[in-house]
């Protein structure tokens, strides 16, 4: 038996750009750190040749071919495994804007090296994930919930024209760091989005629209201005970062935000918040914002209304955490 835990992710700034429609034009670039909340996989022998694979429903077949989840389908083709039994827990649900599509198939990905004795490079399991996602099932979607859940850590991640990605840490110092990572408050809006028809509708929209690529543009601008700031231990700009990227954001597309959404982010805004998003391609899902702690219950208070959920930020990434031959493992 092989198992793994892969972080989700929140993304700060720079959303948008990890789309081939964009940074084949122009190098994209995101902000984003991966948090204490996972995708588990858990892989073992099935007692004959059929496969089984446990998710929100069951199948069980007898051929690759018939498996109805696409990612598990495509990752056993690859792979070609027959007779195994794949589960996956999920700490939050699919459709919240913490990138668990990407989690879920970086974690597989390791848990099948792992099940034929390998231990690949973080760099690989991303790569590969995004061949399944993006160019085999033509998900419209970026690149970078792949390489977030597969490197963990807050990160910098660019993204070039001819498909290569760098992703760089963010140096912080301990108390800088701590500091930031308390400094935000999320709040469950509810309703799981359609990611796919939100991405689809941006997509159609970077093309066909100069002022939307030109957002994104500055959207990529405002990543940089946030990690130099970060870098240099300053985050009172940080709020002021994410409200604008916000604002741009929601021009992307009238499906990212509706009366709701604006009613409690504007709510939020009068009530102690210096910025903030919705997590993710919009709709629904999970608000973030960035609130300096003498704020905060007053925050608090405002969106009592609102489920709050703590995160925490991880800095492990994707990481083998059993196997049956050597108990538990700590390469990832």
């Amino acid at each position: 038996m092989i198992g793994t835990r892969t972080p989700f992710r929140i993304s700060f700034a720079g959303g948008g750009s990890d789309l081939k429609e964009f940074y084949s034009k122009h190098s994209g670039c995101v902000l984003s750190t991966t948090i204490n909340k996972y995708m588990f996989i858990f892989v073992h022998p099935f007692f004959d040749k059929r496969i089984q694979v446990k998710y929100s429903k069951t199948e069980l077949v007898d051929h690759v071919s018939k498996i109805k989840h696409p990612i598990v389908r495509e990752a056993l083709r690859k792979f070609d495994i027959n007779g195994i039994d794949i589960n996956s827990i999920a700490d939050i649900p699919a459709g919240t804007g913490l990138g668990s599509s990407g989690s879920f198939a970086v974690g597989l990905l390791n848990a099948l090296h792992a099940y034929c004795g390998k231990n690949p490079a973080k760099e690989t399991m991303a790569q590969e994930a995004c061949e399944i996602e993006i160019d085999i099932l033509n998900e419209p979607i970026g690149k970078q919930d792949q390489y977030a859940a597969a490197f963990g850590g807050l990160n910098f991640i660019t993204f070039y024209s001819d498909n290569t990605v760098n992703v760089e840490p963010v140096m912080m110092s301990e108390n800088k760091y701590r500091e930031f990572e308390n400094s935000f408050l999320f709040f469950y809006m509810g309703g799981a989005r359609p990611a796919r028809k939100i991405l689809s509708d941006q997509k159609r929209n970077m093309i066909s629209d100069k002022k939307t690529f030109r957002n994104i543009i500055r959207m990529t601008e405002l990543a940089r201005n946030m990690k130099d700031s970060l870098c240099a231990g300053n985050l009172h700009d940080t709020g002021a970062i994410l409200d604008e990227g916000w604002n741009l954001k929601k021009d992307l597309s009238p499906k990212i935000s509706d009366d709701k959404i604006d009613y409690y982010y504007n709510l939020a805004r009068k009530n102690g918040a210096g910025g903030g998003k919705l997590l993710g391609a919009g709709g629904g899902g999970f608000l973030m914002f960035y609130c300096e702690r003498t704020h905060q219950d007053k925050l608090r208070q405002s969106l009592q209304d609102l489920k709050e959920y703590q995160f925490k930020f991880d800095n492990l990434g994707t990481k083998v955490i059993y196997n049956l031959e050597n108990e538990v493992c700590g390469h990832g």
